[in-house]
């Protein structure tokens, strides 16, 4: 199923140690699963990160950008996220495409190799002009809060300048 913003198409070089290329687990799913190309298990303690290689250079199309995302079902089970949230795959870089991970959960846990690890979303990003100025148009129904100012606040946090 092609979505509202039409085909978009992503130029994948794989490696020789690639175990899986980039594909949708289903017809609605958002992003690529991306695979890891580990040739061993590698097991992670509780609170360790570490990088690992998918085995595929991408070429993402000028105006876009690949976001790395976490999967949601190994967050749940095991706590394993991304060290950086969302990373980011400019449309000019051309090295192989790698994972940062992070053990959050409370037990080791084990990545066998060419399991999924994370999925790839390929979005437009509009090319931005900064334009510095005196003053900004009023924004009366929030102004400058922020950080839960719009629901429950939360104290004690200080602002380091």
């Amino acid at each position: 199923m092609i979505g509202p913003v039409g085909k978009v198409t992503l130029k994948v070089k794989r490696l020789p140690h690639c175990k899986a290329m980039p594909k949708y687990a289903t017809s609605g799913s958002a992003g690529l699963d991306l695979t890891n190309a580990l040739a061993e298990a590698v097991t992670l303690q509780p609170g360790e990160r570490c990088r690992i290689p998918i085995g595929i250079i991408v070429e993402i199309p000028c105006g876009y950008e690949g976001q790395v995302r976490p999967r949601s079902g190994l967050a749940d089970k095991a706590g394993i996220s991304l060290t950086n949230c969302v990373g980011t795959i400019d449309s000019d870089y051309r090295g192989e495409v790698q994972v940062l991970v992070v053990n959050h959960g409370q037990q080791p846990y084990t990545f066998e190799p060419g399991e999924r690890i994370a999925q790839l979303l390929v979005t437009p990003v509009p090319e931005v002009e900064v334009v510095e100025v005196e003053e900004l148009s009023d924004s009366a129904e929030r102004g400058a809060g922020g950080f839960g100012s719009t629901g429950r606040l939360s104290e004690g946090h200080e602002i380091l300048v």
